[in-house]
């Protein structure tokens, strides 16, 4: 069995133009579209836009990380999946930051709340559960999303905190429980870690000895690794064009992260 895989952190399903200078303090009060010579800065909701790219990905199972709670939903039907949505953190204020967000995504940003999402197209899914890895609100609430698949195999999604110390705890704390979850079945660990395998080579190393597949690459903080999976292709970043879209005659690039997409084939 071939089983394909993308994670992708969607940056609350915001743009991210490559010149800094686009973010102004007019496009965030007042959703004035600012532009370059190659690129635009919207101020609008972008579902659309993100559920084209996703939908048209190759995958089995996707790994989403800073997802608006309220696209978990719509993403899974747009791209004909089954869902799991695990609520993250700043979700206090719920159904009123989304209905902000949707009018003005920029200026509310993180505040709207969050999610980490797994869709999962190849399988129906037999079990859902969730890990709370930080539970404190600073520096912010982490929670990992534990599917199991109809197939057998189980999948981790996780958005560890933003300072390396706590990231690599958070990362061990979710994996070691991911593998006692699974009871043998192969798993699939992965999300936006906030660790860099050259700066902090040692839990990779780690993790390596538990019998885990390696890093996307050394500079990568988006990562998928695997466990009692073969490693059919290496974990790949999208180049910054394929998550670009036309608009009005130049380019929008969405979210900050790129999608790393890579495929694991059964060991039996």
């Amino acid at each position: 069995m071939r089983l394909r895989v993308l994670t992708w952190n969607i940056f609350h399903g915001r743009d991210f133009p490559p010149n800094p200078a686009l973010f102004t303090s007019r496009s965030k009060l007042w959703r004035v579209t600012e532009r370059d010579d190659s690129h635009a800065q919207v101020n609008r909701d972008l579902f659309a836009s993100f559920a084209g790219v996703i939908a048209a990905a190759d995958w089995d199972v996707a790994l989403l990380q800073e997802c608006p709670p309220r696209w978990s939903r719509w993403l899974a039907r747009a791209c004909a999946a089954n869902g799991h949505q695990a609520l993250t953190s700043r979700n206090w204020a719920l159904p009123f930051t989304s209905a902000f967000a949707e009018f003005n995504p920029d200026l509310i940003g993180s505040e709207e709340g969050g999610s980490n999402t797994t869709l999962v197209r190849s399988s129906a899914i037999a079990e859902r559960r969730r890990l709370v890895i930080c539970p404190y609100r600073r520096p912010e609430r982490r929670v990992m999303a534990f599917t199991r698949l109809a197939s057998g195999v189980c999948v981790a999604n996780l958005h560890a905190s933003t300072t390396p110390d706590l990231a690599v705890g958070e990362l061990r704390h979710a994996a070691s429980t991911a593998l006692e979850w699974t009871a043998g079945a192969p798993l699939i660990v992965g999300g936006d870690f906030n660790v860099r395998p050259q700066r902090t080579p040692g839990i990779f190393d780690e993790l390596r000895e538990r019998g885990f597949s390696g890093p996307t690459a050394p500079d990568s903080i988006d990562h998928v690794l695997a466990h009692r999976l073969q490693v059919a292709s290496p974990p790949r970043a999208r180049p910054p064009e394929e998550r670009e879209l036309s608009y009005d005659g130049l380019r929008l690039r969405l979210s900050d992260h790129a999608p790393v997409e890579t495929t694991f084939t059964t060991t039996e």
